[in-house]
């Protein structure tokens, strides 16, 4: 069982700036492939940034691309999201998920994810 725990939502003005992290347990954190997805009211939970297990790769979506940075601390059993220049668009519940497939390559797939935080809410108001 892999437990992650989300923290760093709020809300920001357009134009702002947010970290958003994420705490793993209960496996070997450089076993984990991570990534961030998020929801937004009424709208299917899409992919946001994916990192692989070395942290060498990384994949964005094209919305967030030149924005959003995906990095992780080892040492910490962390993975952060650093979401820049934010629009009222990118307002949505922010999830962390964890791929224990032992790929070496980010997911980029819903359903290529075994494990699942609570979420964190990102409200960016213009």
């Amino acid at each position: 069982q892999v437990q992650l725990v989300e923290s760093g939502g709020g809300l920001v003005q357009a134009g702002g700036s947010l970290r958003l992290s994420c705490v793993a347990s209960g496996r070997t954190f450089s076993s984990l492939i991570m990534g961030w997805f998020r929801q937004a009211p009424g709208k299917e939970r899409e992919f946001v940034a994916a990192i692989s297990r070395t942290g060498i790769s990384t994949r964005y979506a094209d919305s967030v691309k030149g924005r959003f940075a995906i990095s992780r601390d080892s040492a910490k059993s962390t993975v952060y999201l650093q979401m820049n220049s934010l629009k009222p668009e990118d307002t949505a519940v922010y999830y962390c998920a964890a791929d224990t497939s032992g790929s070496l390559r980010p997911r980029l797939r819903r359903d290529e994810y075994d494990y699942w935080g609570q979420g964190t809410q990102v409200t960016v108001s213009s």
